[in-house]
């Protein structure tokens, strides 16, 4: 099982603040599923309009958090197989979306992924987010690989 901090999470993923997601990841297994988790601050950005008198963390930035686990999955697969990391992981698809709780500051967002397949360079990805064991969001995500262009 490989656990890794933030400077570890920007050596994988090529997203900053204030659009990174994923603080900590705490339990990887390549080939099969991660578990990381976001500290949702009072500071965040998106509290400032997402609601002034009732800041909630916005259910599109739940799934993309979910999304950047799935990305750190791959990487940490890919590394375990021995391959460059020379490709950036683009989310593709997300289905069953639902919402079943908020997420407010002082929260920490659990974020649970795991690979269910991986075809012709698309993974298919179940994601769960959680708070105090609760669960706030799930889906199923399709991510693929592509070549980094930049």
């Amino acid at each position: 099982m490989i656990d890794f901090d933030i400077q570890q999470v920007m050596e994988y993923l090529p997203h900053r603040y204030p659009f990174l997601l994923v603080d900590r990841v705490t339990a990887c297994e390549p080939d099969d599923y991660l578990t990381g988790l976001k500290n949702v601050s009072f500071n965040e950005p998106y509290f400032q309009g997402h609601f002034p008198k009732h800041p909630v963390m916005p259910g599109v930035l739940i799934l993309e958090a979910l999304a950047q686990a799935t990305g750190l999955l791959s990487f940490c697969t890919m590394e375990k197989d021995g391959q460059e990391r020379d490709k950036l992981y683009m989310l593709v698809g997300i289905d069953k979306a639902r919402f079943r709780g908020q997420v407010v500051p002082g929260d920490q967002l659990i974020l649970d992924v795991k690979l269910k397949r991986n075809m012709r360079g698309i993974g298919m990805f179940s994601g769960k987010a959680s708070v105090n064991g609760d669960v706030v969001a799930e889906c199923e995500l399709m991510c693929s690989a592509q070549d980094k262009n930049f």
